[in-house]
């Protein structure tokens, strides 16, 4: 890919639009900028970039610029305003910085992808490479961008690479010859036109397999599946329910891979991490490991030393008896409901945010089942309290410290009071990051203040 001299303009100045700027700098590209926020919103990072040589457009886009640019390169999450569909239709190619950062990296790229898990599966896939001693990192959209790995990526390394449905749209040559699809249940519909725009998306990961490449796909969700018999790739499944002929499965408590030979790699009570959900995450984490030669010996040792992320079902020291727990994460009611049914209740649940088109009626089976009070907060408490209709007494909330006052003052010794929203965070917060941890600031306020009253 020449990109020396070419006029290329990055969307989004937050961390995959600056490495994405900082690569494309290096190899003599015209990087323009363009930011809807105002430039003294972006920080530090604006001034790097112009004394390197970018050309910042903030405080919104211009439309000539991107009309004639050679190339644009969104950040992920950046919806398809109209300056890139004018651009599209301009004959501008418009490419997502994974799928540039393809064209140049060296190495084996593994791909994961899904509504749900893919943080929490990349780590743990990355965990058991490195415990098999290769040469593997995390990457994309969990942490450090695939793209800046690209300069200085070896034959060698591994790039296991979490992938959202945004970084996937804008892809063409991009392949994973290890790709894994953990499920799939309605996401992003503030961005994406339909639920099967997602999908469409979503399925992109496997485009471009080839014989030799491997699936690994949920065998209990149908829509994951429905792809496994139109795939030139081996297809390796993994499930709760069943046993497989190929693949990942539990049988009598134990976690069993088959493929050539049956092997039990540990049992189901040794994951740390709470939730079925996770077990399915450990299970495509084995097979990913399984694909790239790790021993069974490096998977059994990375489950077992796995202690979660932050944000996903995070034990936060809480206060008189009462387990508070951040999943800021959960920014979907599936998410929502797997964590739920990660423990049996009764739960104090803090719901809400900015809404992403989720259907919250969804949620009233668990609530009922479960769910002592739900403390709403954010934007969309008027859409979440219709949804609900009564299936669980409601209060709602005007900030953070309201709703953790709240969610203590609902629970009861032993209860969880749990922060899965079911939304996005942009209401209130930057990322649903600032919102787990304003969280857990606030439950550590509360504590010193209940232990000034017993003092």
């Amino acid at each position: 890919m020449d990109i020396a001299g070419k006029r290329i303009v990055i969307v989004g100045l937050a961390k995959t639009g600056r490495a994405a700027a900082r690569f494309l700098l290096e190899r003599g590209a015209r990087v323009t900028v363009s930011e809807r926020k105002r430039e003294d919103e972006l920080g530090r990072a604006a001034a790097e970039l112009r004394a390197r040589g970018a050309v910042l457009e903030t405080g919104g886009h211009v439309l000539r610029t991107f009309r004639t640019a050679d190339l644009i390169v969104p950040s992920p999450g950046v919806p398809d305003i109209p300056e890139i569909r004018a651009a599209r239709a301009a004959g501008v190619p418009v490419l997502s910085e994974v799928e540039v950062a393809f064209r140049f990296l060296k190495g084996t790229i593994v791909g994961i992808t899904g509504s749900n898990g893919k943080t929490t599966t990349t780590t743990l896939a990355a965990l058991i490479l490195q415990r098999a001693g290769l040469r593997a990192r995390p990457a994309g959209n969990i942490d450090i961008p695939l793209i800046a790995f690209a300069a200085k990526s070896r034959p060698a390394d591994i790039y296991v690479t979490e992938l959202s449905s945004f970084q996937l749209q804008y892809t063409e040559l991009f392949r994973a010859p290890v790709a894994a699809f953990l499920n799939l249940s309605l996401n992003h519909l503030d961005w994406h036109p339909s639920f099967e725009d997602y999908y469409e998306a979503k399925k992109k990961l496997f485009a471009r397999q080839a014989p030799g490449d491997t699936a690994i796909l949920n065998r209990e969700d149908a829509r994951t599946w429905a792809l496994a018999g139109s795939l030139p790739s081996r297809v390796l499944g993994f499930s709760r329910r069943r046993r497989l002929r190929a693949g990942c499965f539990l049988a009598d408590g134990w976690i069993v891979l088959r493929d050539r030979d049956e092997r039990r790699i540990l049992r189901a009570a040794e994951v740390p991490v709470p939730g079925a959900h996770n077990l399915e995450n450990a299970m495509a984490a084995c097979l990913i490991g399984h694909v790239l030669g790790a021993p069974a010996a490096a998977m059994r040792n990375a489950v077992r030393s796995f202690r979660g992320i932050e944000h996903r079902l995070e034990p936060v020291p809480s206060a008189r008896r009462v387990r508070f727990v951040n999943d800021s994460k959960a920014t979907t009611v599936d998410a929502t409901l797997k964590a739920l049914q990660s423990f049996p209740g009764p739960i104090v649940l803090l719901l809400g945010g900015k809404d992403k088109g989720g259907d919250f009626r969804l949620l009233r089976r668990e609530l009922r089942a479960r769910v002592r009070t739900v403390v709403l907060i954010g934007d969309s408490k008027d859409k979440i309290r219709k949804g609900l209709a009564g299936a669980a007494p409601v209060v709602e909330a005007g900030s953070m410290r309201e709703a953790v006052a709240l969610g203590f003052e609902a629970a009861r010794p032993g209860d969880v009071v749990l922060l899965a929203p079911a939304c996005a965070s942009f209401d209130w917060f930057r990322d649903y990051e600032e919102r787990g941890r304003v969280f857990k600031r606030e439950v550590r306020a509360l504590g010193r203040r209940l232990g000034k009253e017993r003092s």
